[in-house]
């Protein structure tokens, strides 16, 4: 009776371990997560108080946007838990909070560098508005939506972010922020096709995948 008391108890534990330690993998994400963003807002304010550009702010805007989602996301049916896509989302996230306020000269004046980023900005909030609850960092299945911004390209905010950093850039050029967007948006783009490794199981994004050819740019990628 002992024995077989024993090995229910330890066959009772086992599935709890990953459950916690899922949980504690998603409250850090967030954490961390909102960590970067508050760093990047406090450089981007300092800037602001001392040179009243815009551009900061709007990429700001954008990048709050990811906490604010990150927090009330729902629950995935399917994750990509292996660890180059755990490294890929990392790198990705970790570019736009890395960006620094430049001096030096700007290769587009400031208000068309800030119109720009408006634009950027507005495909973001249309398409977060789109996804909801749906949005996640790690690569995953929360609901196949296709409405919205979905209905042109598969990746729209991805679209919107490539457009504001773009922004940034132009306004605060230098070699940093230049390397920084390079890395970050290029695992960017390749979070994208991580994320649809996952999602391909799901026939209902099969059928959408047909629909929308293109990821991120039309004709483009």
């Amino acid at each position: 009776m002992t024995g077989v008391s024993t090995r229910v108890e330890s066959e009772a534990l086992r599935p709890a371990w990953p459950q916690v330690s899922e949980e504690f993998a998603d409250r850090a994400a967030r954490v961390v997560v909102a960590g970067l963003f508050l760093a990047l807002a406090f450089r981007i304010g300092a800037d602001f108080v001392q040179t009243m550009r815009v551009t900061g702010l709007l990429l700001v805007a954008s990048e709050g946007l990811v906490v604010v989602l990150t927090v009330a996301r729902r629950r995935a049916v399917a994750v990509d838990r292996s660890w180059t896509a755990r490294a890929v989302t990392a790198i990705a996230l970790a570019g736009p909070p890395l960006l620094r306020p430049a001096d030096g000269q700007a290769l587009l004046p400031e208000l068309q560098a800030a119109m720009l980023s408006a634009s950027g900005l507005a495909v973001i909030v249309a398409g977060k508005l789109s996804l909801g609850r749906s949005f996640g960092v790690v690569p995953a299945n929360r609901g196949v939506v296709s409405a919205g911004v979905y209905r042109f390209v598969r990746h729209p905010i991805y679209a919107g972010y490539l457009v504001t950093h773009g922004a940034f850039l132009f306004s605060h050029l230098s070699v940093w922020n230049a390397v920084v967007l390079l890395a970050g948006d290029g695992m960017l783009l390749v979070r994208a096709a991580y994320e649809e490794r996952t999602l391909i199981q799901d026939p209902a994004y099969v059928q959408y995948r047909s629909r929308v050819r293109w990821r991120v740019v039309p004709g483009v990628y």
